[in-house]
């Protein structure tokens, strides 16, 4: 007798960012949604040219490393190269129309992210097609715009997580690395090791 019970659609979370350097508040995000959606596991989807940054400074495969160095103790935490491998700059909307219709994925990023969301090329589709969960991050408001309220699908509806706030940004670290300051708090020992034996951020 055929089965009418309907197929569980695996869900997947993603994290998509420059990882310019990956740091600690990145991994614990993962983390945090792993712990409170029922995620088969995370992605990183590391940007290959961010429309909304400059040039980035840093190599692709560096940046990969480095990525796959701070992820490697966690095995829920994968990374996906979707973004890293097209050219011209990186929208998300174009990553969402490649991702696999089957799967449920849900978008992780922090309230600095939402607050601009509204300017991302075709936003309106991404909400339609993934979950967007959010993330506080201090000094910038966890409130939801009521314009992405508006454009809220049901069975998509935005979901905020609770994240210890953590007071870490990139741009910090590599101002940190440039001053020949100490990033151990911030950045996981063998990814500073990395950034040492090739020279990064360096002025």
């Amino acid at each position: 007798m055929a089965s009418d019970k309907m197929t569980v659609r695996p869900k997947i979370g993603l994290l998509g960012g420059s990882f310019n350097p990956i740091h600690i508040a990145h991994i614990e995000l993962a983390l945090s949604a792993l712990k409170q959606l029922p995620l088969e596991h995370v992605e990183l989807l590391p940007a290959g040219q961010p429309w909304q940054k400059d040039t980035l400074s840093v190599s692709r495969e560096h940046r990969l490393a480095m990525l796959k160095i701070a992820a490697e103790d966690n095995p829920k935490i994968l990374f996906n190269t979707m973004e890293i491998e097209r050219d011209g700059p990186t929208y998300t909307v174009d990553t969402v129309r490649q991702l696999d219709k089957n799967i449920d994925y849900f978008w992780l990023m922090g309230t600095d992210q939402l607050q601009n969301f509204t300017t991302w090329n075709g936003w309106q589709e991404i909400m339609q097609t993934l979950t967007l969960v959010i993330a506080k991050r201090p000094d910038y408001s966890s409130e939801i715009p009521q314009a992405m309220l508006d454009a809220q699908v049901p069975g998509k509806e935005i979901i905020q997580i609770f994240f210890d706030e953590m007071d870490i940004s990139s741009t910090e670290v590599r101002q940190r690395l440039a001053n020949n300051e100490d990033v151990s708090d911030y950045v996981h020992p063998e990814v500073i090791q990395y950034i040492n034996e090739h020279h990064l951020y360096k002025n």
